[in-house]
């Protein structure tokens, strides 16, 4: 299975069979996400390296305004998109194979957790997975620690405030906080 077959089962949002075509890529995948961020995180990089890392890590042209603060941590890598003028401080991690897309002008406050793969409930198909993408608007501000779970689309111009457990789509221009998050008011 090519990479660009991979992405477009994972994008599909059928279930992913333990033990799948689809599956076995993504062990691949995570090989080469692990050796990527290994190099990332564990020494120092100028700007232009932080970028030639990260178009590596997606497989995509990751443009000059982005910024990073390592550590960086994903287990794919390549179903990432970037928009421009995007800031992803450190510690954060994204789990990407079900999609991750990132508008322009996004802020991602440290330590947030973007997860977009879930499992069965059905204990004999437990190691089956289901895949559904995070889509994060533009100018969306993300702050510290916060958790969005897969199938969540944010809004533009949304902020979600720092520890959230974003488990619902967030309309534009709100902001949305708590366990599980709540708007809790317009902007």
């Amino acid at each position: 299975m090519t990479t660009t077959e991979f992405i477009q089962v994972m994008n599909s949002g059928e279930v992913i069979p333990a033990g799948s075509p689809a599956h076995v890529k993504m062990h691949e995948l995570s090989q080469e996400a692990i050796r990527i961020t290994m190099e990332l995180n564990n020494a120092y990089h100028t700007h232009d390296e932080v970028i030639a890392l990260m178009s590596e890590l997606t497989g995509t042209k990751i443009h000059k305004s982005f910024g990073l603060f390592p550590p960086f941590y994903t287990d794919c890598g390549k179903n990432i998109k970037i928009g421009k003028h995007v800031f992803i401080n450190s510690g954060c991690k994204f789990q990407d194979q079900g999609g991750i897309t990132i508008g322009d002008n996004v802020l991602i406050g440290h330590n947030c957790v973007i997860a977009t793969l879930n499992h069965a409930l059905n204990p004999d198909h437990r190691a089956d997975m289901i895949p559904a993408p995070v889509k994060i608007g533009n100018k969306v501000w993300i702050g510290a620690n916060v958790t969005i779970l897969q199938g969540v689309t944010i809004g533009e111009g949304a902020v979600i405030a720092a520890g959230a457990v974003v488990n619902k789509d967030v309309p534009p221009r709100t902001i949305a906080g708590g366990i599980p998050a709540k708007i809790i008011k317009n902007i």
